[in-house]
């Protein structure tokens, strides 16, 4: 609220002080569960995959699922997406500099 406050924003629909700061708690508050539960149901898949599939270390299977555990799925799922985010940025500065060329 102190960000938007200095920078001059504003939330539309909500009154600037303490009802924009309410209202940015209920959103992060909304937000954060689902994005927890998903990001242990991530952790988890790799084990649960196991379970399921009966991929013990005998039958040869389960050493490749522990090999890509739920840290190494979570940073390869950060990467990715980091990746996606950066290729998005430099084509819309692509498109910014041919804009700012034909003016």
């Amino acid at each position: 609220a102190e960000n938007l406050k200095k920078y001059g924003g504003f939330i539309p629909g909500i009154r600037p002080g303490s009802h924009t700061k309410e209202y940015i708690e209920k959103v992060l508050n909304r937000i954060t569960l689902p994005g927890a539960m998903f990001l242990a149901g991530l952790a988890l898949a790799p084990y649960i995959i196991i379970k399921f599939l009966d991929l013990s270390s005998n039958s040869g299977g389960g050493s490749l699922v522990y090999t890509f555990g739920g840290t190494s799925l979570l940073i390869m799922v950060g990467v990715a997406l980091e990746t996606l985010k950066q290729i998005e940025s430099q084509l819309l500065m692509r498109n910014y500099e041919g804009f700012m060329k034909k003016s």
